[in-house]
């Protein structure tokens, strides 16, 4: 009988949450830069190339590859052989190695969970607790699978009840535009199929724990169905053409990763969860040997990337630009950002607006006027920084606040992540500013591009404060002009009907 300690399961679970907030899976990796060679869209492989000289700048400096370290879900198997020396019941203990990471002081990790999620929504400090989903089997060891999910990439999630005569592949095809780009592509997709409605859900989640293989599978061949599925989903996904960051390019996904269970006979449930440029998840197994603690990669395994200001690059001072330079800036323009900048997100435009509609009015330091707004939860800085790794949240979610806010504050412009939907376009457009974009999986990199950083206001909403950044050549693209034309729609549509005509060769 194997004997399992207490202290040695939590220092299992806190080191494999540390290790995977800065190293990414090689294969992933791997994945994306043979992505990044094939890319013949110049704005879809700068992104790229974001994503991978972030990556190998986190995994040196031990900080977060993106500044939403994720909801925790762990997948427990349990050997019925396993005895325990412990305390605290298994749920703690994962919680406990949750708690522990996350306020790690060497590289602590954004605390993003909320208790009450349908009333006060109050901030648990500690990123627990994590979902778990334990399961006891045969066998005399603990065998862990931890992830860390980003709430953009989760937020895409779908489930779909088909019938039993109905096409996946088609399905998956009509779903996967409406998810727009927040999920951060180039990235996997989980698919899970059959049992009920939750179970197809948890297949989704499960199988993203997998390694990216279908390279390897493409070039032996499919054995079953399933496979066959993987293969047809990830080729057709790839000529939709939306590319990274949803820029636009030939590719989307680097893999598809598909698990199934038997259902109904008048059932056929489907689940689909993204996973983004911030793919975390670690596995490790507990013998009674003490705790398993993960195996840091080489250095020498990440590409050297780099990435070069172009001749059509231009650089912006947020401090004097006017609304006449800004009319000149065109859809995938790139840009160079330096000046100041306030910051705000959900938690913050419904502040704001509650405060404008109250009469209060905005406190002083919160004048938005001919200025830039920049949708962030940074992590908080460690040792010298001047502000933890801080890229761009999804920008719809602040689409239902734009036109208020740009007409009550005369704000000039927004900086997030993805697209705009339909009512911030138009609001976009109706007010004549304009929405950039900087690259979802590249925390770290913008991070280092702020120089100076303080709280202004709201300091009680944590991480979704506002702050000021002042920063230097923070790298953007124009994904909103002025008349309301969005690269998010004008780039996918051009490199599908390249993809088509040309027989481009995919990933």
């Amino acid at each position: 009988m194997t004997v399992i300690r207490q202290d040695d399961f939590i220092d299992s679970m806190a080191d494999a949450l540390q290790f995977i907030s800065y190293y990414h899976p090689l294969d992933y990796i791997q994945a994306v830069h043979h992505a990044y060679e094939m890319e013949q869209n110049p704005a879809a492989k700068d992104a790229m190339a974001q994503i991978l000289i972030n990556s190998r700048m986190c995994a040196q400096g031990h900080r977060p590859i993106c500044q939403d370290t994720g909801i925790v879900t762990v997948f427990l198997k349990i050997g019925m052989n396993v005895q325990w020396e412990a305390d605290m019941s298994v749920a703690d203990m994962v919680n406990e190695g949750v708690r522990r990471a996350y306020l790690n002081p060497d590289n602590v990790l954004r605390a993003s969970i909320l208790d009450d999620p349908a009333g006060a929504r109050k901030n648990t400090r500690d990123n627990t607790p994590a979902v778990i989903h334990m399961e006891v089997v045969e066998g005399d060891t603990v065998d862990v699978q931890v992830a860390a999910k980003g709430g953009g990439s989760e937020n895409k999630s779908k489930l779909v009840m088909l019938n039993p005569s109905d096409s996946i592949v088609d399905w998956v095809v009509k779903t996967v535009p409406t998810m727009g780009a927040g999920w951060c592509p180039p990235g996997m997709l989980g698919i899970g199929i059959g049992g009920t409605a939750e179970k197809a859900a948890v297949l989704a989640k499960e199988s993203l724990m997998d390694p990216v293989d279908i390279q390897e599978l493409r070039q032996r061949g499919p054995a079953n169905r399933v496979e066959e599925l993987r293969l047809e989903i990830m080729d057709a996904v790839n000529k939709l053409g939306i590319g990274a960051q949803g820029l636009g390019g030939l590719t989307t996904v680097v893999d598809v990763k598909i698990k199934d269970y038997p259902t109904h006979a008048a059932s056929l449930p489907v689940a689909m969860i993204p996973n983004c440029a911030a793919t975390r998840h670690a596995h490790f197994v507990l013998d009674g040997r003490g705790a398993a603690l993960q195996t840091p990669p080489s250095l020498d395994d990440w590409p050297d990337i780099t990435w070069e200001v172009g001749e059509g690059v231009r650089r912006v001072n947020l401090d004097t630009v006017t609304r006449e330079e800004m009319a000149t800036w065109q859809p995938g323009d790139t840009l160079l950002l330096s000046g100041k900048m306030l910051t705000g997100r959900d938690a913050a435009h419904k502040k704001i607006k509650e405060l404008i509609e109250s009469g209060e009015g905005l406190p002083a330091e919160v004048d938005l006027k001919d200025r830039f707004i920049y949708y962030v939860g940074p992590v908080d800085p460690v040792r010298d920084e001047v502000m933890g790794p801080a890229g761009p949240t999804t920008a719809t979610r602040m689409d239902k606040f734009t036109d208020f806010i740009l007409e009550q504050t005369g704000l000039m412009g927004m900086i997030g992540k993805a697209e705009r939907g339909p009512t911030g376009l138009e609001a976009i457009k109706k007010h004549r500013a304009t929405y950039l974009m900087a690259v979802g999986g590249a925390a770290y990199l913008v991070s280092k591009a702020i120089t100076e950083a303080k709280v202004v206001a709201f300091p009680e909403l944590g991480m979704e404060a506002i702050y000021e950044f002042e920063v230097q050549d923070m790298p953007v693209t124009v994904a909103v002009d002025v008349n309301g034309e969005s690269v998010h729609k004008t780039g996918p549509a051009i490199w599908e009907a390249k993809i088509e005509e040309q027989a481009l060769e995919l990933i």
